[in-house]
């Protein structure tokens, strides 16, 4: 249960301290006092998102903590579980601050934690009926999820939905092989030609620089020859002329012969000897290059029409003969890929086959789990609202089990409703009006958390669209709520208000220019002074003060019967 919580900067709170008591415990205030900032901070504990707006104007930060008491096994569980345990045994202390720039930090006693752990704790602590969900109830995609929650589906739906989450992925993968065969088949052919044409060139790396210096030399073959030509005229001679070699040859005779003479002439004698010699070398070498030239007009054309070819490839694939043997081994593994589709499509299918036996398996298993738990769960509703003045209602929860698999597997649940003798059953959208769909959501309500771990219930504002008798009927129920849970109802119901076991008033004054809301509870004579005031405005009579003190006896009454 929810024993104390301390409210600090969050809106027009400035401060406040709210002891809660077992029973059912009443707000009442005028509308825009603050009742809803203190649903929202409580919210705020239980790891909701907040915004930066919730801090209080020209705060620095906004605070909001709360001490649990009593908390269930399985709560204990938990919190060891997260390693949360507190000193203080069976108590729970959460706190979580909220900056002006928007930024939160959260405590479990006094260890910071995500919002997403506030989370995690919060379906075992408090369990807030919000003015929202009278608009859910009328929405029956939620209605599969309130059944579900109390037939207990839970277990099985967290096998399901990978099941069903899989198969999505599958049926996806599946479309994009099946649609994209077209462009699939395109893409093949193109490659293939690719791969083809480029193979048929037999290419070699390296191959277009050789063939560029072969060219070279073909183009120049004139120039070749004729350097040749007169480097061997030059080195050799002719009829006419000596050539250097034999002039070097002269030169190194006559410098050997004068060895006789003198010694001092070795040097140059060797000297020459060696030019001689290097010239001779040379002579030789330009005479074989110039007797073996090759011109041949047929290589040259080879080589150039392969020259050509590896152009027009280039052009193609690659600025390189390695870039286009590059490309080649990339579109080779793309063709193994693509080649490779039919068989992955048929593994896909078989996967896709043996995944949807299983989910089919799983489904047909909440069908039946549903269609069992919604005639209970429609026997105590009915129950409940005959207790909410609502005698001659039918309810029908109406399970329809269709072919085709979605996120909740083969059923659509809609909850269907009859509020006049013989009139048949109709979804909750076209029959119900507001003071019903109250009480049917109250109800509803009662059923579902009765065996649930959540240690207190609020109800926020549960009373919209009601007066007279079903009033008091709902006030009462609350009061029975509130014997096995800890209850907080906002109220605006005189009723309801009477009936509280405790009663906070929530009220809004301006002191020195700026908005202050307190939070005080109430004795007997402020009772009856904010019940009459619930019965008749601002300007309370003395007969609407004896009213509210005939209800306040009247509840009290009651409360003994119990």
């Amino acid at each position: 249960m929810l024993q104390l919580l301390h409210i600090e900067n969050i809106a027009v709170i400035e401060q406040a301290d709210i002891e809660l008591e077992d029973g059912l415990t009443v707000l009442s205030g005028e509308t825009g006092a603050g009742k809803s900032i203190v649903i929202d901070s409580i919210g705020a504990i239980l790891g909701r998102r907040v915004s930066r707006d919730l801090v209080r104007s020209g705060a620095q930060k906004g605070f909001v903590s709360a001490v649990f008491t009593a908390l269930s096994p399985a709560l204990q569980a938990l919190l060891d579980e997260l390693a949360l345990s507190g000193e203080e045994p069976d108590t729970l202390h959460i706190q979580r601050q909220i900056t002006a720039d928007g930024k939160s930090t959260c405590r479990v006693n006094m260890k910071p934690v995500s919002a997403s752990v506030l989370r995690q704790l919060a379906p075992y602590l408090i369990d807030i009926h919000g003015q929202n969900d009278g608009q859910k109830l009328l929405d029956e995609q939620h209605h599969i999820d309130y059944l579900d929650g109390y037939a207990g589906c839970e277990a099985l739906l967290a096998q399901y939905r990978p099941q069903y989450q899989a198969l999505l992925a599958l049926r996806r993968e599946i479309t994009e092989l099946e649609t994209g065969e077209q462009e699939r088949l395109q893409r093949v052919d193109m490659l293939t030609f690719h791969q083809e044409e480029i193979e048929a060139a037999q290419l070699q790396p390296g191959e277009d620089e050789q063939l560029a210096q072969r060219k070279a030399y073909f183009d120049h073959a004139g120039r070749i020859a004729g350097a040749l030509a007169q480097a061997r005229l030059a080195l050799d001679g002719d009829d006419d002329t000596a050539g250097a070699c034999m002039l070097l040859e002269q030169a190194a005779g006559a410098l050997t012969g004068l060895h006789a003479v003198s010694e001092a002439f070795d040097g140059l004698a060797e000297q020459a000897e060696e030019l001689r010699l290097l010239a001779a070398d040379l002579r030789d070498s330009v005479c074989s290059r110039s007797d073996h030239l090759d011109f041949s007009p047929a290589e040259r054309e080879w080589v150039e029409q392969r020259l050509d070819l590896i152009y027009r490839l280039r052009q193609k694939y690659g600025g390189s003969v390695a870039e286009i043997i590059s490309y080649h081994d990339k579109i080779a593994a793309e063709l193994d890929a693509l080649q490779d589709s039919d068989n992955r499509r048929d593994i896909l299918r078989e996967q896709y086959r043996v995944q949807l036996a299983e989910a089919k398996k799983l489904a047909a298993q909440l069908s039946e789990q549903r269609r069992a738990a919604a005639k209970h769960l429609e026997t105590e509703i009915v129950r409940e609202l005959a207790e909410l003045d609502m005698e001659k209602v039918k309810m029908r929860i109406a399970v329809r089990t269709g072919t085709k698999l979605s996120a909740h597997g083969f059923d659509a649940v809609s909850f269907e409703i009859s509020v006049n003798p013989g009139e048949p059953e109709k979804p909750l959208s076209k029959v119900a009006s507001g003071g019903e769909l109250s009480r049917i959501m109250l109800a509803l309500k009662n059923v579902l958390t009765a065996g649930e771990d959540v240690g207190m219930l609020i109800f926020d504002e549960i009373d919209t669209g009601v007066s007279g008798h079903a009033a008091q009927q709902i006030a009462r129920k609350l009061s029975a709520i509130a014997r096995k849970k800890q209850t907080l109802c906002v109220t605006h119901l005189p009723q309801i208000a009477s009936m509280g076991d405790h009663h906070l008033r929530i009220a809004k004054s301006v002191r020195d220019g700026r908005s202050y809301t307190d939070v005080s509870p109430m004795d007997r004579p402020h009772r009856i002074d904010e019940i009459a005031r619930l019965l008749s405005g601002d300007q309370i009579s003395d007969a609407a003060r004896r009213n509210a003190e005939d209800l306040l006896c009247a509840a009290g009454q009651e409360g003994e019967l119990h």
